[in-house]
């Protein structure tokens, strides 16, 4: 792997790729290229390190690494130094980032020709490879991370087609731990390896042969599977919010008919990506569908959100964030639109309301129908988890004590794993004071009571509500201000039927049931049907404050958890622990889960919410060190959605690479020559046209492909890889006049819906615009739509709930037809042309090209600049910098054109000579005519023509 020519002997390259199906991976990679699909965590980025430093040891490669992440860059430079100094490989040089924040173009063109290990970001890698910066033939390889998400239109594709046609020999190699994007669409793995212009493809699923043997062999890691069961009240509301959902499905099929909707079913509403199905079916006739049906589309993701949360949130903190949805879901102020999400004016939604309530507080008894409620108690329900692992650090702590004499080398460290940083945080609050005892009432003599010892999280669940209470009354006074708006909308509205309610239901009595009067059961709704907000009464809240009051233990611990923090006493408050004392609590983050098990070397792991991609991690830890043994707990809660997704995601995913292994079998060669490169004759007899007779001129045709000048910004579109893929010439500038330069007549702005919006917003198409006719003859202005979408621009109209919306004037001035009306007012020469996709722009610009000469990329990015604006001066070899304001203000002159103003600025230093000159000076530069109009401005007499 290091040069021939050396006399030194061959270095050996020291990999650490332990376990059997990472060698035999790893050698197919070095004879072949290949697409490479393996299992969510089984160390893909461990395979591609050893993989990338086989080939900075040998010292004379370019390698490019394309897709890669932040984070992901850090851990390959890293692996690459840690590799290097073990092989003791002096020709390795370790990895380079180049991104636009630390290397300029000319330190790039350095780094490329003295070669190494480079990660690119894909926009300036297309660039450069367009440029000549970097050349494709001087490449050795390319790597390529995240190979799913490299669909025909991506930037990562363009890449490897322009890799693909210079450069024949070099190595390319794909990799992706995601089967499901190669598993939808029409023969998607062919598609897919098409793109990449590979011909084979290795799957790597778990229950791969050599997968199975390496990990399910002598070292495998004890297992211990908890099953939590839930409270009655979480039960409660986890059936009613999938009663919600399905409800909410329900709802959105009947709506919606004539929609493949198989995957419109309560399982799959528990998968992560359950929003993007729905939204890719409905997408193309977004502005078609009810507004109903957008709102359960929102409720959809609302709902799915609080079956995460009733599971993973205290009782506490899901309860205030049950209050804000339920008031983010009422209507906006001002608002005369009184419907609400569907899902509210369920019983299941009530239910989901009531319990959650009383899971943090109850009454002591129950409120008759003209008798107040006595008095609130807290009831503050801890969560089932929190004492099983309490119980699991405990038994830990008995296997420390009583096993101290077996000896390995792992580090006696307890790792928690859990999803997010908020579960994170609540864990460690749980751990910190789960042995303070807050007590409520004083006692004549102290008696042990065995209760006491057990762990608690009265402390942090006191806490909470506390906190909860005050945030409360300020959320009730916010409330009620809103709500009397609304009242004042309904009040002033026309409809009959509100008036008649209006009737019915004087609005201060309303408010007072809302805003803190007495509140019946659980019954009680509102005039639409839809469930009232809850807000206790000022002497239930003082009361229930007065319970949760801070008891002398809460004091002394919140002054022993404040510390003081002087840096120049450092030692005396910070110290190093011992391994074997450190409980870490970690949140899962995909491949870097693989860092912490290597550095933190658990010998107890604690998984508090089930991860497959984890699991198999530590399986592949504990077969990869002989020398390291392992405990896992497994804590799920028996019943939960929480169980049912990770059951779900497991069987979705072998279900996926078996897909890809049929498909496989019955794939056909993949041809990987590119389309676009045809023959040299083909090419030169596109260029006559056929209509004229005799074929035209031929003088005039020639084989040269047709040229585009591209602004380096546009490279964020699919259009850029779209002409290439037609066999155009794409030369990328950093334009300041217009977007794509398809002649030196032609310059066009390309704006997508949104971005269109936002111009005609701040006012910056008008610029554009205006600077586009100063120097180009056929300005034009591209408004390009997205090809999954609707071609129409009634998604993007302006109609909203609000009286104010409905008023003539605002509509006229906020609809983006009018505006659009307004530009070509404006600018009557300016040409619009409407694209579908961007596959339809590439196939305009080509007809737009047909017969017109090809762009100058110098003369392209001179435009708008301030080195002489005017062509004629440029001309005649004037290279001075003008200053634009005076130059407007000599154009106003009487006698001065577009045509002689070059001339003038020329030979004239300011406007104060200008003024100055004779008429014989004046007719040698613009002709005598107008030299008589300016001489007859310049000297006529304010106070005079004033008179």
């Amino acid at each position: 792997m290091s040069s021939a020519s050396t006399p030194q002997p061959m270095q050996p390259v020291k990999l650490s790729l332990p376990l059997v199906y990472q060698q035999k991976l790893f050698e197919e990679l070095r004879k072949e290229d290949e697409l490479v699909v393996l299992a969510r965590g089984l160390g893909l980025m461990r395979l591609i390190t050893n993989l990338l430093h086989s080939y900075d040891a040998a010292g004379n490669n370019l390698i490019i690494i394309v897709n890669a992440e932040d984070r992901e860059n850090a851990w390959i430079g890293e692996a690459l130094a840690e590799h290097a100094a073990i092989s003791m490989s002096p020709k390795a040089r370790g990895l380079t980032v180049v991104n636009t924040d630390y290397t300029s173009v000319g330190a790039r063109e350095k780094m490329y020709a003295g070669g190494g290990i480079f990660s690119v970001t894909s926009r300036i890698l297309v660039v450069d490879m367009l440029t000549g910066l970097l050349n494709p033939e001087t490449i050795t390889g390319m790597l390529v991370l995240h190979a799913d998400k490299a669909v025909a239109t991506s930037l990562e594709a363009f890449i490897i087609r322009i890799y693909r046609q210079k450069n024949k020999a070099g190595f390319l190699k794909a990799f992706s731990d995601n089967p499901d994007p190669f598993t939808t669409g029409f023969s998607p793995l062919a598609t897919m390896m098409r793109n990449l212009f590979l011909r084979k493809a290795s799957l790597w699923p778990r229950f791969h042969v050599h997968v199975a043997q390496a990990l399910e062999g002598k070292k495998k890691a004890e297992v211990i599977e908890l099953e939590v069961p839930m409270t009655n009240a979480m039960r409660e509301i986890q059936v009613a919010i999938m009663e919600c959902v399905e409800v909410s499905i329900h709802e959105l099929k009947k709506g919606n008919t004539g929609l493949e909707m198989d995957d419109w079913n309560l399982d799959s509403a528990l998968l992560k990506n359950f929003d993007v199905i729905v939204r890719r079916q409905l997408d193309p006739n977004w502005h078609r569908v009810s507004w109903k049906t957008k709102q359960i589309v929102g409720d959809l993701s609302v709902l799915r959100g609080m079956l995460h949360s009733v599971l993973a949130l205290d009782a506490v903190s899901f309860l205030q964030q049950l209050d804000t949805i339920h008031a983010a879901h009422s209507p906006p102020p001002g608002s005369t639109r009184q419907t609400q999400s569907p899902w509210l004016f369920l019983d299941a939604a009530q239910t989901i309301f009531d319990t959650a309530k009383k899971r943090v507080y109850a009454s002591t008894q129950r409120a008759n129908a003209d008798s107040n409620i006595d008095s609130l108690q807290p009831v503050l329900e801890e969560q089932p988890k929190w004492s099983v692992l309490a119980d699991v650090l405990e038994e830990i702590d008995r296997d420390l004590y009583f096993e101290q004499q077996v000896r390995d080398d792992s580090n006696g460290t307890i790792l928690i794993m859990c999803s997010d940083t908020n579960t994170c945080r609540q864990l460690r609050d749980y751990l910190q004071t789960m042995h303070v005892k807050p007590r409520t009432e004083k006692r004549i003599e102290e008696v042990y009571d065995p209760e006491e010892d057990k762990p608690s999280a009265a402390y942090m669940m006191r806490k909470k509500l506390r906190n909860y209470l005050k945030w409360k009354r300020e959320f009730a006074q916010v409330s009620a201000t809103l709500f009397a708006e609304n009242q004042k909308a309904l009040s002033g509205a026309v409809d009959p039927r509100l008036a008649q309610a209006k009737g019915r239901a004087p609005s201060n009595k309303r408010r007072r049931v809302r805003g803190g009067g007495a509140v019946g059961s659980g019954s009680s709704r509102l005039e639409n049907g839809s469930i009232p907000q809850y807000f206790e009464k000022p002497n239930e809240v003082a009361e229930l404050m007065g319970q949760i009051e801070i008891t002398e233990e809460e004091a002394n611990q919140k002054d022993d958890l404040v510390l003081a923090d002087p840096l120049e006493d450092m030692d005396d408050y910070y110290q190093l622990y011992d391994m074997q004392d450190l409980v870490v609590i970690h949140a899962y983050d995909g491949d870097q889960d693989e860092h912490v098990l290597e550095e933190v070397k658990p010998k107890y792991i604690i998984m508090y919410e089930p991860d497959a991609s984890f699991i198999r991690r530590v399986e592949v830890y504990r077969s990869s060190h002989n020398d390291r043994n392992v405990r896992v707990y497994f804590l799920y809660y028996g019943g939960s959605v929480e169980e049912q997704r990770y059951l779900s995601t497991v069987r979705r995913e072998k279900d996926n690479f078996t897909k890809l292994i049929k498909e496989r079998a019955s794939m056909s060669l993949v041809m990987t020559v590119d389309s676009s490169t045809e023959d040299p004759q083909e090419a030169f007899l596109r260029t006559i046209n056929t209509r004229i007779a005799g074929g035209g001129k031929i003088s005039s045709a020639t084989a040269e492909p047709p040229r585009v000048v591209v602004d380096v910004r546009e490279f964020r579109s699919s259009l850029p890889s779209l002409l290439h893929g037609r066999s155009m010439v794409i030369v990328p500038c950093m334009l300041t006049v217009g977007d794509y330069i398809l002649s030196p007549t032609i310059c066009i702005e390309r704006k997508s819906v949104s971005d269109l919006i936002s111009s005609f917003a701040n006012g910056r198409l008008y610029s554009q615009c205006e600077t586009m006719f100063q120097h180009y003859q056929n300005p034009m202005l591209l408004i390009e739509f997205d090809q999954n979408k609707s071609f129409t621009l009634e998604p993007f109209a302006d109609l909203s709930g609000s009286i104010s919306s409905l008023n003539s004037a605002n509509a006229g001035e906020k609809d983006l037809q009018s505006k659009i009306v307004l530009l070509t007012l404006a600018f009557p020469k300016l040409r619009i042309i409407w694209s579908s996709s961007p596959y339809e722009t590439a196939e305009i610009f080509e007809r737009l090209k047909s017969q017109e000469k090809e762009p100058d990329p110098i003369a392209a990015v001179r435009a708008g600049l301030n080195d002489g604006d005017d062509v004629e001066g440029s001309q005649q070899g004037q290279g001075a910098v003008f200053n634009p304001e005076p130059g407007e203000m000599l154009a106003a002159v009487p006698g001065v054109t577009p045509k002689n103003i070059g001339h003038i600025t020329a030979k004239m230093e300011n406007i104060k000579e200008v003024a100055n000159a004779t008429v014989e000076e004046l007719s040698a530069l613009v002709g005598k005519e107008a030299a008589r109009q300016m001489e007859r401005f310049f000297a006529r007499d304010l106070l005079e023509d004033h008179d």
